[in-house]
This record gives structure tokens, sequence and C-alpha cells, in this order.
């Protein structure tokens, strides 16, 4: 009867232990939801003369040609756009395949499946594709536009409210009787 009630208890923790799993695996998906909705990616043509920017699901969100790229022709123009939408859309499908990966794992092997379908489209290799991947995660992330500190001038924060829940009540009375 022990070992019965033994192997339940044994089942039963690692029923909890699979269901504590998914709710860590998912704990993070409104942070992925909202990476994935500032995702943008960028490409230019060798030249600089076209510029495309896109985000997630490859939305274009900008084009921007330089008078010089204009003034190469019409078919010039083309061939440099479509090649330069090619890449930005690219970069976007590997920059969230790469956020769900980090999220998720990558049990299906989706980053692979990713890198070979492009391979495969923009006439390239995997590896290629692969530095391209590894570049993109290793770029440090850009803060030179944010402040670190607070101004002089900004007011600070306001004090919380003296209300609260009972446990805020007990902690400020447990100091308030300590002074």
């Amino acid at each position: 009867m022990a070992a019965e009630f033994d192997q339940l208890i044994a089942e039963f923790e690692r029923f909890q232990s699979g269901i504590r799993n998914v709710d860590d695996r998912f704990a993070g998906l409104d942070a992925m939801q909202a990476q994935l909705t500032e995702l943008r990616a960028s490409a230019s043509s060798p030249d600089g003369g076209v510029t495309v920017v896109t985000g997630p699901g490859g939305a274009v969100l900008d084009v921007k040609f330089t008078d010089a790229a204009l003034a190469k022709g019409p078919q010039a123009l083309s061939a440099a756009l479509m090649s330069t939408l090619r890449e930005a859309v690219g970069e976007a499908a590997r920059q969230q395949v790469v956020l769900v990966r980090d999220h998720l794992g990558d049990e299906l092997g989706l980053v692979d499946q990713v890198l070979e379908t492009q391979a495969e489209a923009f006439g390239t290799t995997v590896e290629e594709l692969r530095s391209k991947l590894t570049q993109e995660e290793a770029a440090p992330e850009d803060f030179s536009d944010q402040r670190v500190l607070r101004q002089a001038d900004d007011a600070p924060p306001a004090p919380p409210a003296r209300g609260g829940s009972a446990g805020d009540t007990f902690l400020r009375n447990l100091f308030d009787e300590e002074d």
C-alpha cells in the first residue's frame, strides 16, 4: 500500500513539474509579444541608394531613395528595391524566429527551417545566413539616446499612498514602532 502511495506521489510531482514548466514557458509571452510588435529590420542596397525598413511579419514600414538611385532609371531602381526588400524582410523573419526561440525554445528547429528556406529563396547558403544571425545577436543594444540619471529639474517620484493592504499597514506599524 505504501509503495502504491509513493508511486502516486511521484506521478503527481511529475505532473506538477510539467505544469510549472508550461507556466514558466508561457509567462514570457507578453514580453515576447511586446518585442515582436517593436521589431524593426533595415536593409540598404550595396550603393546605399535604397533603404527599406520592415516590421513584424516583414511588413514594409518605410522605403527611402537617394537622388542618385532615382537617377539610375526605372529598371536599376526596381532591381535595387526588390533586392533590398528581400534582405529587409529576411532580416525581420530571422529576428522574429530568434525572439520566439529565446522565449519558447527551439525543439522544432524553427531557426534552421527559416535559414534553410531563406538560403534556397535568396540563392545563398545557410552558413552565410547563420553568420548574419550571429552578427545580429551579438550587436550591442544602443542606449545612447536614453537618459540614465534624473535631471535636476525633474520632480522626484511621488511618495506611495498611505492606504494599501493590511500587509502594508503591518509593515509600516512595525517600522514606526522601532523608531
